[in-house]
């Protein structure tokens, strides 16, 4: 079973070898505590604060391992400079497609029915989609990455 973000990491590294197509949608966790508790932690006192640190980022592991033949898509959810903040996520995790998901607009994000994307490629061209089902939004995704095999 895998348990931590570490864990995680290492099967996706050892999958990734034998894929075409990766499409990895979320991060597992962007931070993990420093030290890990092995019984419960008792309320003791009024406050208390976890150590964390950053864990090793899969997507772009994945990123700097691609071969030429493999595609690699990734998400971005963002709240500010949206466009450019994707791109960025787009070079530096070297990414063949990146779906922008922005918590601006209307009928995108969590607890909704629909969403709303755009998709960048490695060339920055941007195809932007209108608010629909998410079921329809995985259809453009699909879609898109078809255009490049």
């Amino acid at each position: 079973d895998i348990v931590s973000a570490a864990q995680m990491l290492d099967a996706c590294r050892l999958e990734f070898e034998n894929a075409d197509i990766t499409v990895m949608s979320a991060a597992v966790a962007d931070y993990t505590p420093v030290t890990t508790a092995t019984q419960k932690i008792k309320k003791t006192t009024d406050e208390f604060s976890l150590e964390l640190k950053k864990t090793t980022d899969i997507l772009s592991s994945l990123g700097s391992i691609k071969r030429a033949d493999q595609i690699l898509v990734g998400f971005a959810l963002e709240t500010e400079n949206e466009e450019a903040h994707a791109q960025g996520k787009l070079t530096r995790k070297n990414l063949d497609l990146i779906v922008l998901n922005s918590l601006n607009d209307k009928g995108a994000g969590f607890k909704m029915n629909t969403n709303k994307i755009t998709i960048f490629n490695r060339s920055f061209e941007k195809t932007e989609f209108e608010t629909k089902s998410k079921t329809a939004v995985a259809k453009d995704i699909c879609n898109e990455i078809l255009k490049l095999v």
